[in-house]
């Protein structure tokens, strides 16, 4: 366990703390809880005070009048018990209730809402006594036991000291009237709970970032179950280098059956390779639908020749294309005028070949715009460079 703890150096993934999460574990603060609880409490009986005062004296006078009937049976006595006791309740219910619902919310405050049935999924792996003993002797366990005693001997040694002072009040309350000495213990008795309402307060204060600490610190990863992570998110990468190898094969092969149909290939004469193809009725411009580089823009050349397909010698259209466009997009505006010149060679060509036009004048050397031949960049930055 040592070792494994070690080992877990790395910062818990947004995953691993979501399933923590859905396992109903939960960055905690018990005294953030019993802060809440102990403030509903005092609010609670400042609110209700003067009226569970009159109801507890109206639930005292009736207690103690007693009739001819309570005297010749039980039932009355029953019945009367019976009305009390509700009466009772009804004073203490509103209280209680408020208690439970900011200790709720001290609990949503510490670690969110966070609905999960697991945490009631019984383990029978907890009822061995080793494994325990082992937990109650954990440092977290023991950490929040010397807590808990540091917390009770503040309360007790606080408690004890204002009570040392406060016990004349206490005292005169005694002879005082009734309405008087209530008032009087009632105020000691408020000041003395705000008192230990500011310990649990400045206790909260350090406990619940210290429990969101302790929480992440239990979650932490080691690299193993960070690269196991990796792999069940993006799958196995000799997996996704495979498909993605197969799919590169695909595209490669459908690539080149395209290039038969194509109306010329644009080549460089040796390292770049691009077939074009136009369709009026179909197309709204030229489209590239092969190309490839050296031992791939080969391969084009030899299916274009095979297919009779035109091979067209154009050095910086055939740059330009082959890095400016993508396989099955059409051609920029930008090059629309270039690869206009090549197409119209190769038409005015076909229509020679078939006897309906003379042969074209010689092969176009198209101009392309500034900028879209790779080959300048590469040929001015050592001019670049020397300057």
């Amino acid at each position: 366990m040592a070792a494994d703890s070690q080992d877990r150096n790395l910062p818990a993934s947004q995953r691993r703390i979501a399933k923590a999460r859905e396992q109903g574990q939960v960055a905690r603060s018990r005294d953030l809880a019993h802060l809440l609880s102990m403030a509903a409490g005092v609010v609670g009986l400042m609110l209700v005070a003067p009226w569970a005062t009159r109801s507890a004296g109206q639930l005292l006078a009736e207690g103690l009048r007693f009739d001819a009937r309570a005297l010749a049976s039980t039932q009355p006595m029953l019945d009367g018990l019976g009305h009390h006791t509700w009466q009772f309740a009804l004073v203490v219910l509103p209280l209680g209730v408020l208690m439970i619902t900011l200790a709720l919310a001290a609990a949503v405050v510490g670690g969110g809402w966070n609905w999960s049935l697991k945490a009631m999924v019984p383990r029978f792996g907890k009822l061995d006594p080793w494994s325990g003993l082992g937990r109650l002797l954990s440092f977290g366990q023991l950490g929040d036991t010397l807590k808990a005693c540091a917390l009770a001997l503040v309360l007790a040694v606080v408690g004890g000291l204002y009570l040392s002072r406060s016990i004349a009040q206490f005292h005169d309350a005694l002879a005082m009237p009734l309405p008087a000495a209530l008032a009087q213990v009632a105020h000691a008795w408020l000041s003395g709970a705000l008192l230990l309402l500011l310990v649990l307060a400045v206790f909260a204060a350090v406990d619940v970032p210290l429990q969101r600490h302790l929480w992440l610190r239990r979650l932490k990863m080691s690299r193993e179950e960070a690269k196991q992570e990796m792999k069940e998110l993006e799958g196995n990468l000799e997996v996704k280098a495979k498909v993605k190898a197969r799919m590169r094969e695909m595209t490669k092969r459908r690539m080149l059956a395209a290039v038969p149909g194509a109306d010329l290939v644009v080549m460089n004469p040796t390292h770049y390779a691009v077939a074009l193809k136009y369709d009026e009725a179909t197309m709204a411009a030229p489209r590239v639908v092969a190309k490839g580089a050296d031992l791939l823009a080969m391969r084009i050349r030899d299916l274009a020749r095979d297919a009779r397909v035109p091979v067209l010698r154009a050095p910086p259209l055939a740059r330009a294309l082959y890095t400016h466009v993508e396989v099955d997009r059409e051609v920029p505006t930008t090059l629309f005028a270039a690869v206009a010149q090549v197409l119209a060679y190769v038409y005015q060509l076909r229509a020679a070949l078939t006897g309906n036009a003379p042969m074209p004048p010689a092969v176009p050397d198209p101009q392309l715009p500034p900028g879209l031949d790779p080959h300048e960049k590469m040929a001015a930055s050592p001019a670049e460079a020397a300057e």
